[in-house]
């Protein structure tokens, strides 16, 4: 029996109905006007149920020209599983009811043969959400394309580590063949996030929260993984995919591509008005080969 991921949380986060689901992601597809592009390497975009996120992210996948692509990896936060690594799945295919996608076990086997990577089991898979959110819209993109998935858990993992990973996943990028899609949501905002970092020189508390969020998303837009480490200590921004975005900085830098990365939409859950308030933010990128 083949070691099948199931799509743990469809018909709770996003609809399991495979009609209504096709019809979502290609209304929000459509909806953004974005063009295809062969030079998009690579995405970063959120992770939220889809009635909250669903529309930003749009703007991430939107972007993706599948034709030459065969190959998937996916880089997301460990929301429950404690591990200081970055971990490997186990299973042989990742289920969406919209398509299945296909692990691709010799690259897993060849990145696990370099003695730095955990294993996650099912459960641990099942259990998170950060990389499933990212899957349908992967399977709607890359209809009729034969391609296959990495997904890597990103645990809590140190500065020092990420740059070791970034260093070892470089290669990676340098293969045309090969994409990125890299999970994170933004700010998450309000006591029961306990973060409640607040500067009223931008008026409002959500525009506060915004203008701390687009400084980050400057920072990542530069390219370098050091700012972006510096503006997380100074600032504590509670970005929940910190540690996968720093692995991407890091292997965009040790690549020989030159690779710009470019938000394309920023959204809030709600807007904070007083300290009462919580909200999380989204946003979504394309990293794209400066040709």
């Amino acid at each position: 029996m083949e070691k099948v991921r199931q799509a743990s949380h469809a018909g709770s986060w996003y609809t399991d109905n495979p009609t209504k689901l096709s019809s979502d992601l290609e209304e929000w597809l459509k909806a953004t006007c974005l063009t295809k592009s062969p030079l998009v390497r690579g995405v970063i975009a959120p992770h939220a149920g889809y009635s909250y996120s669903g529309r930003a992210a749009a703007y991430a996948f939107a972007n993706i020209d599948p034709t030459n692509i065969s190959r998937i990896f996916l880089l997301g936060p460990s929301h429950h599983y404690y591990t200081p690594k970055c971990a490997l799945s186990t299973a042989k295919i990742y289920k969406t009811p919209i398509g299945d996608l296909p692990v691709d076990v010799d690259m897993v086997k060849e990145i696990r043969a370099m003695g730095k990577f955990g294993m996650m089991d099912l459960k641990v898979d099942e259990a998170e959400h950060s990389m499933e959110m990212h899957l349908p819209y992967l399977a709607k993109v890359f209809e009729g394309h034969d391609v296959k998935v990495v997904p890597i858990l990103v645990g809590a993992v140190s500065p020092e580590n990420e740059a070791m990973y970034g260093e070892l996943l470089a290669k990676y990028v340098d293969d045309p063949k090969n994409f990125f899609s890299v999970s994170s949501d933004f700010c998450h905002w309000g006591s029961r996030f306990n973060y409640m970092h607040y500067d009223n020189n931008h008026g409002p508390i959500h525009k506060s929260i915004e203008a701390l969020d687009k400084m980050g998303m400057d920072i990542i837009e530069t390219g370098d993984p050091d700012a972006f480490k510096k503006y997380l200590v100074d600032f504590d921004n509670t970005i929940c995919g910190r540690h996968p975005i720093s692995i991407f900085l890091h292997m965009i830098k040790h690549s020989s591509s030159k690779i710009k990365i470019n938000f394309l939409k920023y959204e809030q859950s709600s807007q904070c008005q007083t300290m009462r308030d919580s909200s999380v933010s989204y946003a979504s990128a394309a990293a794209k080969l400066e040709s």
